[in-house]
C-alpha cells in the first residue's frame, strides 16, 4: 500500500482519470442545462437524479469481472431483441415515433440497451473463435448486428440505428478484419444506399437529407431547425453572449435546445472558447478510453473497450455535425451533455464496463 489513494480507486474498480473527465463533462452539462431548460427547476432536479443514477450504474457494473460480461452477453442480446419487439407492438408513440415503453412510473427507450448489447455480443462471438475473424464468422456477425438495427430503424429512429451499426462494425474492425472484406463492405453499402433511400427511409428522413444541402428551400418547415441552429452558433462569436443571455435559445427560436441542439446553446452563450473547452474534455475522455483499450490484457476486453469508446466518438461527431449543418438531422443527442435519462444511464453503463476491463486486468494476470 504505497499509495492510499490509488488503493482506494482500485478497491472500487474505478479509473480516476476517466472518472474525472466524465465528472467534468457532467458538471458542464448541469451548468448549460440551467440555461437551455429556461431555468426549469423540476427538469434540473430530474437531471441530477439521472446523473446520480448513472454514477450508481457505472460503479456497480465496474465491480463485475470482464468474464461476467462475456458470459452474460447472449442473454442481454436476447433480452434486447425481446424488448425491441415489445416496442414495435406496444410502444408509446410520441412525435410520430414509437420508441418508448411506458411502464407507468417509468418510460424508457429499449433501443438504448442495444448500444451495449450489440458490441458485447459481437465481441464475445469474435473472441470465441479467435482474431482475425474468418469470412463465415464475419457474415454471421453482420446478422447479429442487423437484427436489432432493423428493429430500431422501424420505430423509426435512424440516429440510434446508425450508432448500433457502428458499435458492431467497430468491434469487427478492431478484431483485425482483412482489408479486402472492408473494401467489399464499402461496395455493398454503396449499392445498398439507393435501396435504403427509396424503400426504407421515410419521407421526412429524405427531406432532412435534402435540407442538408439547402435548408433555405423550406425555412419555416424542414429547414427551420438547422437554420436556427447555425444562426445560434454563428452569433456566439469568440466569447459568446454570456450565460443565460443567448437570444436564440432564451427566446425559444432554437428547437430541442436542451436535447439534440444543446451544442448550439453552448456556442451561442460561451462562443468559440466555450465549444473548444467542451471539445477538449471530449478529446481527453476519448484518448483515455483508447489507452484503457490498449492496456486490456484480453482480446475480448481490448476490442470491446475500443469499440465502445469509438462509438462514443461517433456519438459526439454526429451530434456536432448535425447541429452545424454538415450532417443531416438524425435526432442524436450530445452524450453526457444533453438532457435524457435512458441514454445517460446506458452510456455510464458502457463506461462501467470499460473501467471493469481496465481495473480487473491485474486480477486477470494473476488468474484470480
Amino acid at each position: 500500500m504505497n499509495n492510499i489513494k490509488k488503493t482506494f480507486w482500485q478497491k472500487i474498480h474505478i479509473d480516476p482519470l476517466f472518472f474525472l473527465f466524465i465528472t467534468l463533462l457532467l458538471g458542464y452539462s448541469l451548468y448549460i442545462l440551467w440555461s437551455a431548460t429556461g431555468q426549469d427547476f423540476d427538469m434540473m432536479q430530474k437531471r441530477v437524479i439521472q446523473i446520480l443514477l448513472g454514477y450508481v450504474v457505472m460503479i456497480v457494473i465496474a465491480q463485475f469481472s470482464p468474464r461476467t460480461f462475456e458470459k452474460w452477453a447472449p442473454y442481454l442480446y436476447l433480452f434486447c431483441i425481446f424488448m425491441l419487439l415489445l416496442v414495435d407492438i406496444f410502444g408509446y408513440v410520441s412525435k410520430g415515433a414509437q420508441r418508448w415503453l411506458d411502464l407507468g412510473i417509468l418510460r424508457f427507450q429499449p433501443s438504448e440497451i442495444a448500444k451495449i448489447a450489440v458490441p458485447l455480443m459481437v465481441a464475445k462471438f469474435i473472441h470465441r473463435d479467435g482474431c482475425p475473424p474468418p469470412l463465415k464468422n464475419t457474415f454471421q456477425t453482420l446478422i447479429i448486428i442487423a437484427v436489432p438495427t432493423l428493429l430500431v430503424a422501424m420505430q423509426p429512429d435512424l440516429g440510434t440505428a446508425i450508432l448500433i451499426v457502428m458499435s458492431g462494425i467497430f468491434i469487427i474492425f478492431l478484431a483485425g478484419i482483412n482489408w479486402r472484406f472492408i473494401f467489399i463492405a464499402i461496395i455493398l453499402i454503396a449499392v445498398f444506399l439507393p435501396v435504403m433511400w427509396f424503400f426504407l427511409m421515410h419521407d421526412y428522413q429524405r427531406l432532412r437529407v435534402l435540407m442538408l444541402f439547402n435548408p433555405e428551400l423550406d425555412p419555416s418547415g424542414a429547414g427551420y431547425h438547422i437554420i436556427q441552429s447555425k444562426t445560434a452558433i454563428g452569433s456566439g462569436g469568440i466569447w459568446g453572449k454570456g450565460w443565460l443571455e443567448g437570444t436564440q435559445s432564451q427566446l425559444e427560436f432554437l428547437p430541442e435546445r436542451h436535447t439534440d441542439f444543446i451544442f448550439s446553446v453552448i456556442a451561442e452563450e460561451f462562443g468559440f472558447i466555450g465549444t473548444i473547452i467542451l471539445l477538449v474534455l471530449f478529446l481527453c475522455l476519448i484518448i483515455r478510453g483508447l489507452v484503457i483499450a490498449a492496456q486490456a490484457q484480453t482480446t475480448f476486453g481490448r476490442i470491446l473497450s475500443g469499440g465502445l469508446i469509438l462509438v462514443f466518438f461517433v456519438y459526439v461527431f454526429i451530434n456536432i455535425g448535425m447541429v452545424s449543418g454538415i450532417l443531416p438531422v438524425v435526432g442524436v443527442p450530445l452524450p453526457l451533455i444533453s438532457y435524457g435519462g435512458s441514454s445517460l444511464v446506458v452510456l455510464m453503463a458502457s463506461f462501467g464496463i470499460m473501467m471493469s476491463i481496465h481495473t480487473h486486468r491485474y486480477m486477470l494476470s494473476k488468474n484470480i
